[in-house]
């Protein structure tokens, strides 16, 4: 998976984001949790412009300084993005909210390899998400934002995975997760 997203070029990088922005507009909710895309990852800092424009207070991801559940602080635009822990990755410079603010919204969009018809997430493997996502509340919608042909229909699980209840695509826009049932 990650070779094959190594391989995707500019333009289709692009298009792609373009069409992620296009559908997240319909997402929104009171607060999103997001991500600021690097190297490969689908999607692009517009995605979380359009989300503010929309309405929704967007929390992103700060990485800890020793292996836990992500900190996360609010977007409030790319003057408010610096350099994080991690070479290339941008995280807000706002007022840290603590592990636990993932226990107060609505939905989460985050990264992904891959995703399978059950809700598997692959994710890079260092496992921040892992440790946060039990802290979201049993409500909150969880979103794996991928490329369409990042949908497959197995993936291995371990005991510790979170499921995600839906992803979201450029090409097919949000898939509600299990497929098949």
């Amino acid at each position: 998976m990650a070779a094959r997203r190594a391989a995707i070029g500019p333009g289709q990088q692009v298009s792609e984001a373009h069409a992620l922005a296009g559908k997240v507009a319909e997402l929104t909710a009171g607060t999103v949790c997001c991500y600021v895309p690097f190297g490969s990852e689908p999607g692009a800092i517009t995605l979380l412009d359009v989300l503010r424009e929309a309405g929704a207070r967007v929390l992103l991801p700060i990485v800890p300084p020793a292996p836990g559940p992500l900190d996360w602080a609010e977007y409030t635009g790319t003057s408010s993005l610096v350099t994080g822990r991690f070479k290339g990755v941008l995280e807000p410079d706002g007022p840290r909210l603590g592990p636990r603010a993932l226990a107060t919204v609505d939905r989460i969009l985050l990264p992904a390899l891959a995703v399978d018809h059950s809700g598997v997430r692959l994710g890079r493997g260092a496992g921040y998400y892992d440790r946060s996502l039990p802290l979201a509340a049993a409500t909150t919608d969880l979103v794996a934002v991928i490329r369409d042909t990042e949908l497959v229909p197995s993936l291995p699980a371990e005991s510790h995975d979170v499921r995600m209840n839906a992803a979201l695509t450029p090409g097919e826009g949000l898939i509600r997760l299990p497929l098949g049932n």
